[in-house]
């Protein structure tokens, strides 16, 4: 059984006149056979917060969390059996038709990150793929729309069986890894921080812009 969990950093505003508008975009997805082990490297760094920073519901946030306990979390995974796979958008480079369809640009950048996982075998393509995206939309037809979409492709181009679950963080202590793991790789492009990168550089096994 394999499982691949998804999230993503920066945003994909394209008004480079607003302050937090960000120049990259970063979609990553992190595999492991195991789900469990991600869990309790999550769990653990949670419990080693003093109290008075403990969260609702045991969640952690890469960009709301102190360098500790980044480097911590990331340590864990570096550390776990794991891998871990992105792509990066330098938006100012994204077709100006895409642009006005950010919906249509999220599916097809996760398309191919899911087609990459496929070819390359990165998990066992043969058995059932459970796919963890974390929720970014309210919007059930919005939902229903990247399911179907990633489940067509899947199931045309390689003929995979794909379960895919959209969930909040708090439901699956797997996605809290993949954020920090995104924010890290995110930071890397946006800021030329490499710092907390390096500490996970060890499991991404492909890292790619979209557009060169």
């Amino acid at each position: 059984m394999a499982y691949i969990f998804l999230d993503e950093s920066g945003d994909l505003g394209f008004n480079f006149k607003k302050k937090k508008t960000s120049k990259f975009f970063v979609i990553t997805c992190l595999f492991a056979e195991n789900h469990r082990v991600i869990e309790k490297a999550v769990r653990k760094t949670h419990a080693e917060l003093r109290e008075k920073y403990k969260r609702k519901f045991g969640v952690l946030h890469a960009a709301k969390e102190k360098p500790i306990t980044r480097k911590r979390l990331l340590k864990r995974l570096s550390e776990s059996e794991c891998t871990i796979m992105t792509i990066y958008l330098n938006k100012s480079k994204v077709y100006t038709n895409l642009q006005d369809e950010k919906q249509v640009l999220y599916n097809y950048v996760v398309n191919i990150l899911l087609d990459r996982i496929y070819t390359k075998k990165i998990v066992p393509i043969k058995n059932k793929i459970f796919f963890v995206a974390s929720r970014r939309e309210t919007n059930k037809f919005l939902n229903d729309n990247f399911k179907n979409y990633l489940n067509n492709k899947v199931k045309d181009n390689h003929r995979g069986k794909l379960e895919i679950d959209i969930k909040a963080p708090f439901e699956e202590k797997s996605l809290q890894a993949v954020d920090f793991a995104s924010w890290a790789i995110f930071r890397k492009y946006e800021y030329g921080d490499d710092s907390y990168y390096n500490l996970i550089e060890n499991k991404i096994v492909e890292e790619n812009p979209l557009y060169p």
